[in-house]
């Protein structure tokens, strides 16, 4: 009987560490870990924006339409609770999502508006503050990059058999990845003409 037992144990022993369930909760905590990053550097964006807003609006009072729509774009990013759950909800995420890239773009058209005020472009502080800016944008691109290689990790776990088991017997999903905003613009190849007018 005792030879018996010790079997079964080796075997349930076995079959247990082979379920996934520690694999599934360092993939989760992963994820969190580079959510938490992700959200880090959209903060970093969000307090740049006023003070590179209050020196564009020295210089260039009369945009007040774009001045405006950055401002308003960021109210929105931050009327977005970003909790843990957050990704949990692809609903939820994907509002996230567009709040983000409403800024980026209310951003980029600040940038563009810069560019017809030379004086503003050689304003130490605006360099200072675009160079801020860009640096955050290059480190929103790698915590996002991140975030997404760690959802595809988990996800493979929570849907390879048999850790899947494991992760419907403890409420393990699949969770949702972020994605680019304008897939449909981007998989048109653009067109190109070097002829001239």
């Amino acid at each position: 009987m005792n030879y018996l037992l010790r079997i079964l144990l080796l075997f349930l022993a076995v079959a247990l560490s082979g379920c996934g369930y520690n694999t599934l909760q360092s993939t989760d905590e992963q994820i969190k870990a580079s959510w938490a990053e992700v959200l880090n550097q959209y903060q970093r964006r969000a307090d740049l924006v006023p003070n590179l807003v209050s020196v564009v609006k020295g210089f260039a009072a009369q945009e007040k339409e774009v001045l405006l729509g950055v401002t308003n774009a960021r109210s929105r990013v931050g009327s977005i609770q970003a909790t843990p759950e957050l990704i949990n909800d692809p609903e939820a995420l994907a509002k996230f999502q567009s709040a983000q890239g409403e800024l980026s773009s209310a951003l980029s058209r600040l940038l563009v508006v810069a560019e017809n005020y030379p004086q503003l472009k050689s304003d130490a502080n605006f360099r200072e503050l675009q160079a801020q800016l860009e640096g955050t944008e290059n480190r929103i691109t790698v915590a996002r990059n991140r975030y997404i290689k760690s959802v595809q990790e988990y996800n493979v776990v929570v849907r390879s058999f048999p850790s899947n088991l494991t992760a419907m017997a403890f409420g393990f999903q699949v969770k949702p990845s972020l994605s680019v905003e304008n897939q449909k613009e981007i998989s048109t190849a653009p067109k190109v003409d070097f002829s001239t007018p």
